[in-house]
């Protein structure tokens, strides 16, 4: 992902430590890259060193962060609809500056591509960029201001394209629409009782215009306080007040959802791994035991499948039915290498050639596991509601994939994730204990009884089943399009991608996990209570420099804040400081001080608030409604609410909300240690000194624990212990 990688190509600048560092060479069949400082001093480093030491982060002279510090950053969500499209008709622009096609790929040229000025075979980037400069200008000035590429030059095609491998698609918009907000329209008391009047009296009624509105809320004002009809705020003044506070209310919120999902009706060649992933969800035909009252359910199986090489890129296992944010973070898993097993042997490790293993674990910090890890580039799905929900097609376009819905009722668009779900079926899940068959004709006597699995065992048979079998299984009628009679496997398959086009070795940041969780905005930081996101109130140390204020956001979400929420488990949501970039969490105001209440998720809030509601409360601050929320989740222990007493579906709903709060800790990157170390400088031509003595470093790494919902408990990108190699360089 471009947008989170830490940028080290040659010429890049970052600060490490406090002070600037630019990037002078890098070697990547090593795994790490030679800095320079202004001084001419120079040290030789690891990326797993950059990625994760403490006090590192792009340069503003190469990056973003400096020219937006004091700002949280810019995103899709910031651009009008409009804006959006004219974005999309830059990115075409250049796309065909780049590659000589409007779509960027040569596989799928549009009428009369490639235009002999583009033609990539024949012209250069320079050229080809003073071509779309030339076709920009003899296009109808009027025409040019209306798709806002009346003021494009040389320059700025360059601009648009180093933005835009940084950033992504928002790297194409133009600065003036996301400019810092001007302020807050103010209004006395007198106004805002008006509009809130004004806005209860119209809120049942038809539609009226906002004249309407503005001439009754004079009214209101001369009639309750006197006040003259010149003395009223300007309609200006009344109708940004409305706007912000109520919305402009011109269109159905049912009817605008997934309105803007790339489709294509056309054929799709694949030949490359991660240029299609294709997810899906089914209900695993085997009985499991649930971790808190040993019952025996099923769940619900999510894959990721690399329609390519037809490798099982990352699979998540979901008690009763998986949520957007499981998804979600199943497109992160995918970007993500496979730690080791205890019980795994040699023939687990990385075994593709071209790659050694050794400089994959220096990246990842810990042993890999023969699973390749990519960045998926389309994302096909069905049009199940977590696939359409509005927060997994904006991480979908946060991560630069192109979103290919299957048609409606046309599921041979993704059979083959649905003939893989089959051969699961019969490779492994029948010789499972616990199987209960295709349907309920096909059931045993009792398979409840046969269940003797639990959640975590189940997910480490199907890990260790999908390393160790299918990744080496021989395809055969489904072998790949350039040797349709080789014997090729998905291993193999993806062994020959790395002699074809190479491997990008990226590095994904830890605070992808943030940045993935759905957004919230809030107008104001309260002085008191913090922010209040879904009807609970958060607070924390890091909004204290902000109360009171509002934000300098720009955009269509201006000078409000933005608060990323983890809907499975509610006790925290997480800040992004505006002049750090640092993530920081924030605490339930509810929460006692010894943190000793268990997690809970939306649904839990949602039954909370409902009850409160109908029992007519209205509390003062949410530590009053702490009492409720444990009476909801089975902490006071009436007889009713005994464990016999509980019905299975409710029971259930308790283990489901234990697993996902064990998810969402899993999936949280834990702040790094990093072991201080002596800076001694170092010629660059000279000898390499030694690695420390055992007795004064630690030279070894703890072996990664179980994967699963164990193994995502601690950092998939560990920090080693500190390498005198490195310190000292």
């Amino acid at each position: 992902m471009t947008a989170t990688a830490l940028d080290v190509s040659v010429g890049s600048s970052l600060v490490l430590d406090g002070d600037e560092w630019r990037v002078e060479r890098g070697e990547p069949h090593t795994g790490r890259v030679q800095l320079v400082a202004l001084d001419g001093t120079r040290q030789s480093v690891t990326y797993r060193f950059l990625a994760h030491h403490p006090d590192c982060h792009p340069s503003s002279v190469t990056a973003a962060e400096g020219a937006s510090r004091g700002r949280q950053p810019k995103s899709l969500g910031d651009l009008t609809a409009h804006q959006l499209e004219l974005v999309k008709v830059r990115l075409e622009h250049l796309a065909e500056v780049r590659t000589g096609f409007r779509s960027g790929d040569r596989l799928r040229p549009g009428q009369g591509e490639p235009k002999p000025q583009y033609n990539p075979d024949t012209t250069t980037v320079t050229s080809r960029r003073h071509a779309k400069v030339a076709e920009l200008q003899a296009m109808g000035r009027q025409e040019a201001k209306v798709l806002a590429l009346d003021q494009v030059g040389f320059r700025t095609l360059i601009r648009w394209e180093k933005r835009f491998q940084r950033d992504g698609i928002i790297g194409c918009a133009d600065d003036r629409w996301l400019r810092e907000s001007g302020g807050h329209r103010k209004v006395n008391k007198e106004v805002r009782e008006a509009v809130h009047a004004v806005r209860q009296e119209t809120k049942h009624l038809s539609k009226v215009s906002m004249t309407t509105k503005a001439r009754l809320i004079t009214q209101y004002m001369h009639e309750t306080f006197g006040t003259a009809p010149e003395d009223v705020p300007s309609y200006w003044v009344l109708r940004k007040v409305w706007y912000e506070w109520f919305g402009s209310g011109r269109g159905r919120q049912r009817n605008q959802q997934a309105d803007d999902l790339v489709s294509n009706d056309g054929y799709v060649l694949i030949d490359r791994p991660g240029k299609v992933v294709a997810l899906d969800t089914t209900v695993l035909p085997v009985m499991v035991r649930e971790s808190v009252f040993d019952d025996a359910v099923k769940v619900h199986l999510t894959l990721a499948l690399c329609a390519y090489t037809h490798s099982i890129c990352a699979f998540r296992l979901t008690l009763v039915s998986d949520t957007s944010v499981d998804v979600a973070m199943l497109l992160r898993d995918v970007m993500l290498p496979l730690p080791m097993r205890d019980d795994w042997g040699e023939e687990m490790e990385w075994p593709y050639p071209g790659l050694p293993a050794s400089v994959v674990a220096e990246f990842a910090g810990h042993e890999v596991a023969g699973l390749p890890f990519l960045t998926p580039e389309t994302v096909t799905t069905d049009h199940g509601s977590i696939y359409r929900n509005h927060h997994l097609v904006q991480v979908q376009e946060d991560l630069g994939c192109n979103i290919l819905p299957s048609r409606v009722l046309r599921p041979e668009d993704k059979a083959l994730i649905e003939r893989v779900f089959g051969s699961i079926r019969s490779l492994l899940f029948e010789w499972l204990p616990g199987y209960t068959g295709v349907d309920v004709a096909d059931r045993g006597v009792d398979p409840e009884g046969d269940a003797v699995l639990t959640i975590a065992e189940l997910e480490h048979v199907i890990a260790t089943w999908i390393v160790g079998i299918w990744q080496k299984r021989r395809l055969g009628a489904f072998a790949p399009h350039w040797d349709p009679g080789g014997d090729h496997s998905p291993n193999s398959l993806m062994a020959a991608s790395f002699e074809q086009g190479g491997f990008a070795l990226e590095i994904p940041s830890p605070q992808l996990y943030y940045k993935l969780l759905p957004e919230h905005t809030v107008k104001k930081i309260d002085a008191q209570r913090g922010v209040k996101i879904r009807g609970l109130w958060y607070d924390g140390p890091a909004l204290t420099p902000h109360k009171g204020e509002r934000s300098s956001r720009g955009g269509q979400r201006q000078t409000e804040w933005v608060v990323h929420r983890e809907p499975r488990d509610r006790r925290t949501v997480f800040f992004q400081d505006p002049f750090t970039h640092e993530w920081h969490p924030l605490r339930w105001t509810g929460l006692p001080a010894d943190d000793v209440v268990p997690a809970f998720g939306d649904k839990r809030v949602t039954e909370l608030l409902r009850k409160i509601k109908t029992a007519g409360l209205k509390p003062r601050t949410d530590q009053e409604l702490l009492p409720q929320l444990l009476a909801l989740m089975h902490r006071t222990r009436p007889v009713k609410q005994w464990t016999s007493r509980l019905t299975k579906s409710e029971r259930i709903e308790v283990a489901r909300e234990r697993e996902q709060a064990r998810a969402a800790a899993a999936d949280r990157p834990q702040v790094p240690v990093v072991v201080p170390a002596v800076q001694r400088p170092q010629d660059e031509d000279g000898p390499r000194p030694r690695r420390e003595l055992a007795g004064d470093v630690p030279t070894t790494v703890a072996p990664p624990p179980r994967l699963g919902n164990d193994a995502r408990r601690r950092p998939l990108f560990v920090v080693p212990p500190a390498d005198a190699t490195e310190a000292d360089s």
